[in-house]
């Protein structure tokens, strides 16, 4: 082809030495375009049309002497167009942004000229350019040549190219197909296990105790096993005791390891284990504690009961036999908590497989060590109150939104920030705070979530990083009462703490002082993290495109390689066209962020655009919804007050959902139902069976008798202090990765026994507060810290704003560690300082 283009370019020149200065002005032309194009044959591919017949193989020229027109200007001196394959080019149309490379209507290609005099603003006269035509044409013929002799090596690179992106996708297949056949070999080997396993089919002996009869039984079928576990049903008050004021029933498991061949003499275990009873006696409580055993030899278990009179005590008991030591089940319960970690971070699987390969796992591993759970249990184990919580308030918002109503309020809070990013992610932030101090986290974030995902739609803005700042917020302001976070009722519900003085408004005064100087810290470190970040969603046409185009000539810049001075001089010409581009994309980008950032002047004009767009739609459904969702949300406030109203969250969810589901109307359910959350109801019950599972591995426990160890380890002047500090990061990263709920009803008993142990002599109260601090500001750690965490990625996933695991973790960790340490800083403050609840 090249030798063809030569001859052809030969011909043209005998052509028109005779034709004067017409055809001097067309050779020019045609040097002038070889010689500037030897090397377009780099630009093969980049077009977005796929047409690769349009495009000559690399190594050809793409240049056809034929399709050159000569034109003349005015003064005849110079022209600055050609016709390259059927395309015409205008130089007077022709700026610093026209591509190189276009398709016309007809089908053609067209090549604008990279050295044009227009860029640079001046024009030689024909007189001067007699030198520069020879050598241009010279240039183009040792272009060609070049091109001739390097061709078998351009080939050689794109087959490379093309090997090496074999390479890469073959390397993908088989990472997931490796992927893929490891976590079914996994499943299938916890699968095995499990089904080897007989349910745990126990019987429950029944007995009566009372202070003038007793009850003793043998245990004989312990065949060498590490543990006994007991479990012991009655009207119990809880699992912490004072022996001088309250009732109780004493439990002592004793062993006798018989003198042989390893043991001279006869060597005894003696556990003793209170519980104390309920002063009503009604509700059948069960309690389970788990006791080493020195070897195979007979179990004598006596149940004893002090009481103030002489009734009779029901009771009732099972034990079981377990294969491992406490330490080797809490290394089965880690390495299956940091599986689930590993496929949730990563985005191996979604979260909700994840949690549900974790529950197989952790269900497997209690089946190996003979504590497997039947089918009835393992659904117990599901907190179907909060289930029901989540389900109701999502039918809730999602009839809720037909009637226009988050549209409505995005636009207010537009008008109320005056147009400004900051001042409304603010105020949205700290609504969500004081709205999660007085009801559930989660209801708050129901409710939240689809208004800011609207209002960022309508403000141009990132969705995700508005909803993980309030998730956030929401977490920190849920601390402050009693009722706003699930750990701290389960802290002011608790019998032993009342009687220590912690109760609700004492609970809430000293936690509301904290939280607020929290808060007050947290809004300018929140700026700070965001400092950088894109707050923006979308961009205009124009950046989108200037992008894609400095895309496209940086990737054609980076294939040529410079070895001849001609492919230097058009790898330089390209850069020089990306650096230019790239000039102007930072000016539209500076002027783009700027009217983000800043006030916009028209914001008033534009919330009346807004205003005209974004109307209530169905005025009717509104009163139904907004009468139906106040009563829900004024019987959610009244729940912890009134204790005539026999109804938990998740009834007064369900049956306001009911409710509305019957005043509007609804004819489409499906509708309702496509709407609601399944994989996050889903992710939340695999949690919740993960999360107890390994609670019955003992992992929970440990952390506890750790933590308890830890402290009455450090010396007593010193030991208050170090007590706030150690339980303050424990109970933080603990709830960070695993369910706070469970860790905190762990927390109290172990904390009450430590402030009544004699040799520890600690205060209960700054214990508690630190628990509850730890446990609330924790679940900002990561993305499964809290369950208003889930519940917002849940539905921003719906919408199509999801985010990652790690983009919640890059925002929410170093929040929690600043939250907490401010938290920390106020306990130490006011409890060793001051000496406040001594």
């Amino acid at each position: 082809m090249y030798l063809e283009n030569k001859s052809n370019l030969e011909i043209e020149m005998s052509q028109t030495s005779a034709q004067g200065h017409q055809g001097r002005n067309s050779l020019r032309s045609s040097e002038a375009v070889a010689g500037n194009f030897g090397e377009l044959r780099l630009l093969q591919g980049i077009s977005e049309r796929g047409d690769t017949q349009k495009l000559q193989p690399a190594g050809q020229c793409v240049i056809h002497t034929d399709d050159f027109v000569p034109v003349r200007q005015e003064n005849g001196n110079n022209f600055n167009a050609v016709n390259l394959l059927r395309g015409k080019v205008n130089s007077s149309n022709l700026t610093e942004r026209s591509p190189l490379l276009r398709f016309s209507q007809d089908d053609s290609i067209t090549y604008m000229t990279v050295h044009e005099p227009s860029f640079v603003g001046t024009e030689e006269p024909w007189e001067n350019c007699c030198m520069d035509t020879e050598r241009r044409y010279r240039l183009g013929s040792e272009v060609a040549s070049l091109s001739r002799s390097n061709s078998s090596e351009k080939y050689e690179t794109l087959e490379n190219l093309n090997r090496s992106f074999r390479l890469t996708s073959s390397i993908k297949c088989c990472l997931r197909v490796s992927k893929i056949v490891a976590m079914f070999a996994i499943v299938v080997l916890c699968s095995l296990f499990f089904s080897m396993y007989p349910d745990r089919d126990d019987p429950w002996r029944m007995m009566a105790v009372s202070p003038t009869d007793s009850f003793s039984m043998n245990v004989t079928d312990f065949h060498d096993n590490a543990l006994l576990k007991l479990q012991v049903a009655g009207p119990f008050a809880g699992r912490v005791v004072d022996p001088s004021t309250q009732e109780f029933v004493l439990i002592q498991v004793e062993q006798a390891e018989q003198s042989g061949q390893r043991r001279r003499r006869t060597q005894q275990v003696t556990h003793n284990w209170t519980i104390p009873l309920h002063t009503e006696r009604s509700d059948q409580i069960v309690s389970t504690r788990t006791f080493e055993m020195l070897s195979s030899d007979p179990i004598v278990i006596t149940i004893q009961a002090f009481l103030q009179d002489n009734r009779a005590v029901p009771l009732s008991m099972t034990h079981q036999a377990l294969y491992v030591t406490k330490e080797t089940q809490v290394a089965i319960a880690g390495i299956i908590l940091a599986g689930v970690y590993v496929l949730i971070i990563f985005e191996i699987v979604h979260r909700t497989l994840a949690a549900m390969l974790g529950s197989l796992a952790a269900i497997a591993a209690l089946a190996i060590i003979g504590n497997r759970p039947s089918l009835v249990t393992v659904v117990e184990w599901i907190d179907y109150e909060t289930l029901a919580l989540l389900f109701g308030m999502m039918v809730l918002v999602a009839i809720f939104s037909e009637t226009g109503f988050f549209d409505y309020c995005a636009v207010k809070a537009y008008q109320l920030s005056r147009g400004r990013v900051w001042p409304m992610i603010m105020i949205l932030c700290l609504i969500a705070a004081i709205l999660s101090a007085f009801l559930d986290n989660v209801t708050t974030m129901m409710l939240f979530t689809p208004v800011t995902i609207r209002l960022c739609e309508v403000l141009n803005l990132d969705p995700r990083h508005v909803l993980i700042a309030e998730v956030i917020f929401t977490n920190i302001g849920g601390a402050a009462t009693a009722v706003g976070d699930p750990p701290n009722v389960i802290i002011v519900s608790n019998q032993g703490l009342r009687r220590e003085g912690i109760d609700f408004a004492s609970f809430t005064g000293y936690m509301f002082l904290g939280i607020c100087l929290v808060l007050l810290t947290s809004f300018p470190f929140l700026r700070m993290l965001y400092w950088n970040k894109k707050l923006y969603n979308k961009e205009s046409i124009e950046i989108v495109e200037l992008k894609h185009e400095i895309l496209v000539w940086r990737q054609t810049a980076q294939r040529i390689n410079p070895a001849s001075r001609e492919e230097t001089a058009v790898k330089c010409l390209l850069m020089q066209k990306v650096l230019n581009l790239e000039n102007l994309l930072r000016k539209l980008m500076k002027t783009f962020q700027r009217q983000i950032s800043q006030e916009d002047k028209n914001w008033e004009q534009n919330i009346q655009e807004l205003q005209k767009k974004h109307r209530i739609t169905d005025k009717v459904l509104l009163v139904k919804c907004v009468s139906v969702l106040g009563v829900v949300i004024l019987m959610f406030f009244l729940n912890s007050f009134v204790p005539s109203i026999h109804l938990e969250l998740g009834w007064i969810a369900i049956l306001g959902a009911l409710w509305l589901l019957v005043l509007a109307d609804v004819q489409d359910f499906e509708i309702i139902l496509h709407r609601v959350e399944w994989a996050t109801l889903l992710f939340f019950a695999g949690l919740f069976v993960l999360m107890e599972a390994l609670a019955q591995l003992q992992l929970i426990d440990y952390i506890g008798e750790q933590t308890a160890l830890l402290i009455k380890a450090v010396p007593e002047d010193q030991r208050l202090a170090v007590a706030i500090i150690l339980v303050m990061w424990v109970s933080a990263l603990a709830s960070s990765l695993i369910d706070n709920i469970p860790f905190t009803a762990t927390m109290i008993p172990v904390l009450i026994n430590l402030s009544q142990d004699a040799d520890v002599n600690l205060p209960v109260k700054p214990l508690i507060f630190t628990l509850a601090m730890g446990a609330c500001l924790g679940g900002n750690g990561t993305l499964i810290g809290a369950s208003a965490n889930v519940v917002c990625a849940g539905i921003a996933e719906q919408h199509g704003y999801g985010f990652s695991f790690m983009e919640f973790f890059k925002l929410g960790f170093p929040m929690m560690v600043m939250t907490c340490m401010i938290a920390m800083c106020y306990l130490l403050a006011t409890h060793i300082g001051l000496g406040w609840n001594m």
